[in-house]
Formats: C-alpha cells, structure tokens, sequence
C-alpha cells in the first residue's frame, strides 16, 4: 500500500452531515488497467448520503457492508497523473471525467471525495472541452441515469430491481412528462427527451420554468398549482423523484404507455399496472465509459447541459450534504477541489 497521502473527505460512522471530515488518507495508486486522475471537482449524488447514512433507507438484504472509514463520491473530472499497465486510449496530462466503481462500488469503494482517485479505464472518457472540471464532473451519475432508462441500457447485467430487463422505449413524437425536471436527473432527462424528438412536459416549482424551457420543455406544470398526476394521454413518465408516491402517474398514461421511476423502492400497483395496459420499469445505473465519451460530444457542443446549483471547496462536503438535504436543487451540486487546497 502507498505511504503517500493526500486530502479527502471521509467518514467514521454512519449519520447526517457533520461526520464527513477533511483529513489525510492514503493516496491511490494506478493498478494494471486503471488511470491515476488529480481530482478537480467532483459532482455529488444522492447515493453518496446513502452510504454516509449506512443505507438505511435500503431494505437490510440490499444494505452493503462499509468498512470504515469511508470515502464517499463517484463522479469526478481532472487529469490523468499515472497510466497503468494495459491502458490504451488514455495518456498522462488527459483531461478526463468518470462515475467511478458504479454500482459496484456501493459499499465505498468509488473513493470520489478525494484529491486523487484510481479510475478503471474502461469507465473514464477524454472530458469535453467545452465546459469546465466542475460542469465536467456534474454530469456523470445524473446524464448516464436519464441515457439509460430513455435511449441506450448500455449493459446485459440482470436487473435487480425487477425481472425484466429495463428497455427503453421510442421517444420521437411522443409526449413523455419529466417530474422533478429541475433536478439532477430531471434536467438531464428533459433535454434527452427534447433531443430525441419528444414534446416535453416539465414538472417542477415555478422558479423553474424559464430555465426548464431554455433547456428544451415544451410545456411546463408548477405542481404547487397543478397536481402534476391530472395530466392526461402521456406516453412516458420519467419520475426523477420515484418512491412511493410514483404509482400517482399511473392514472396519466396512454394504454400502452410507461412509467419509468428513478428511485423505484416503495412502488405498489402492479394490479392497476396490468389493468391499465402499462408498463412501469427501472434500471440501476452503471459506469460506462463509452456512453461518457458519446454523452461528451453532446456536452462538448451545448447541445445537452450541466446546470449547477452551487459549488463548494471539497474541504466543505458538509456543506455540500447540508444544502443537498434542504432539497428544491437545480441541477447539480459540485465540489471543488483545486480551490480545497488554498
């Protein structure tokens, strides 16, 4: 193991944001098919107070066991620093963005809050270069999340969420309503959508809307007006919130039609499913660092992009997680770690 250290944020035991620490940690080291990247910001998603909380909200035979202590995080975008054995396609000095270990990384092993970390190459890709480390880096979970449930699965894993395969269905001419569209997912989602040739019904608090249409909402409802679920003959419902309140968007669909909830645990209806001729299905994403390098082309000309909601020095994650539990985020929240080491 390396003697070399480097800062990182790190956890002891489970809880809310206060046991993330900024401290010394082991630095990484480039194994045989992996790149050593220098962090320069990192985007945060919901799994990473997941696993700072213990995964409590998972039922106890999906919760992994942590060891302690624990780095948080997947997303990061910087460069590479060390290629090693059996990399091709990366050199020393590339700019790079990835979601590290996803998910096979649940149990703390993506190690993103960090000034360095070891990225499987097969999981990374050249970062676009027309955006920035910090728009770089918020991409990664939320974009691969939104590509495939609606265009490309990109695995043959088998899904552990049901017993069918998640497939994707035909966006163009359809209507397909994106509920909690201002968010990570959600504004991802919308502008997928809109590319692909869907007229899109945005759902989010009515702060939203003018940046909602900028990225492409054809129609847009402020659910603290409308009740969102009165909508009617939607082809697609891309729930970015999910949970148990997601069988609401049943009642909205064409015959035929579906409903693809992000968050999926707590789902009940598969009676009313069958009765209505609809279909609700769910994926769990997965690091690909080919999609990542398609996604970035679309990124790298504006044709998709990054909204941030706020930006921290990673010395201050807890703030980061503090903002994220205050909910109503637009876009992304990202930390960034050149300014961390002022």
């Amino acid at each position: 193991m390396s003697t070399l250290t480097m800062k990182a944020v790190r956890f002891r035991e489970f809880g809310g944001p206060e046991v993330l620490v900024y401290e010394d940690a082991p630095k990484p080291e480039s194994k045989p098919g992996e790149v050593l990247v220098r962090v320069h910001a990192v985007g945060i998603n919901p799994p990473d107070w997941y696993l700072r909380d213990g995964y409590r909200m998972l039922p106890p035979e999906w919760q992994p066991r942590v060891p302690l202590p624990a780095i948080p995080g997947t997303d990061i975008s910087g460069v590479v620093e060390a290629v090693g054995d059996g990399v091709e396609g990366f050199a020393v000095g590339d700019e790079v963005y990835s979601m590290v270990r996803f998910p096979g990384g649940l149990a703390g092993g993506s190690k993103a809050y960090a000034e360095y970390v070891s990225v499987p190459a097969s999981e990374g890709a050249i970062k676009p270069a027309g955006i920035d480390h910090r728009h770089a880096a918020g991409a990664p979970m939320s974009l691969l999340t939104a590509w495939q449930f609606l265009v490309d699965l990109g695995h043959d894993e088998r899904n552990p969420l049901q017993p069918k395969q998640h497939e994707p269905v035909q966006l163009d001419g359809k209507t397909v309503l994106v509920n909690g569209a201002a968010g990570g997912v959600g504004h991802f989602a919308v502008q997928i959508a809109k590319i692909k040739g869907a007229h899109v019904i945005a759902v989010a608090s009515g702060k939203n809307e003018a940046l909602l249409r900028e990225l492409g909402a054809d129609e847009f409802i402020d659910y603290a007006k409308t009740p969102p679920e009165e909508a009617h003959d939607i082809d697609l419902v891309i729930d970015a919130l999910g949970g148990p309140s997601t069988g609401r968007f049943l009642r909205t669909l064409k015959r035929g039609g579906a409903l693809f909830p992000v968050f999926p645990l707590g789902f009940s209806g598969a009676e009313e499913v069958e009765r209505l001729g609809v279909t609700v299905s769910a994926t769990q994403v997965r690091s690909n660092g080919a999609q990542l390098a398609e996604l970035g082309r679309l990124l790298d000309t504006g044709t998709i992009r990054v909204v941030l909601d706020s930006t921290y020095p990673l010395a201050d994650a807890r703030k980061a997680h503090e903002r994220a539990a205050q909910g109503h985020i637009q876009g992304k929240i990202v930390l960034n770690v050149e300014k961390a080491e002022a």
